[in-house]
């Protein structure tokens, strides 16, 4: 017997307004493999591949208008990337799960000690002292993403056949 109710399939959305073009290179490389729909939000357009299961929406300009636009679609059970903790810990609320652009999972303890970070930093900044950006992307981040996303994507229900 059929269900009667057949679920969405589980989608990635990508904060793309910093996400790296590395990393937006695997996805689209995940989504061409296993036909997965990635979806690229970003206050700015963006070139995507020619593949049915790749989109872009460009949202207007604002701050965390991106964030706002995935927090709003997201579903439980898709996957999100982003560098954002706010956003982050939005998207697991909905019960979706989120990683960062170097693979590192987000879960609500991460969160709390990065957004306790983040207040410091930003102490920091408003005292006058040059805290700098991210470390560059390395190799290994790319490759911890790449394995993240598959350990993701082998968790996905299959289409019966």
């Amino acid at each position: 017997m059929k269900p009667l109710h057949t679920p969405k399939p589980a989608q990635i959305w990508v904060d793309a307004d910093a996400c790296p073009a590395v990393i937006r290179d695997i996805l689209f490389r995940a989504a061409a493999r296993t036909g997965t729909a990635v979806t690229l939000v970003a206050n700015h357009s963006l070139s995507t591949p020619t593949l049915p299961h790749v989109r872009a929406i460009q949202v207007p300009g604002g701050p965390d208008a991106a964030d706002d636009a995935i927090a709003e679609r997201v579903a439980a059970g898709d996957l999100v990337v982003t560098q954002d903790i706010p956003l982050a810990a939005r998207v697991l609320e909905a019960g979706a799960a989120a990683v960062g652009p170097r693979g590192e999972p987000f879960t609500s303890n991460i969160i709390k000690e990065q957004l306790s970070v983040r207040g410091f930093m930003e102490e920091l900044r408003g005292a006058g002292i040059a805290t700098g950006g991210p470390p560059a992307l390395h190799a290994r981040d790319r490759q911890a993403f790449a394995a993240q996303l598959d350990r993701w994507l082998a968790a996905q229900p299959r289409p019966p056949l």
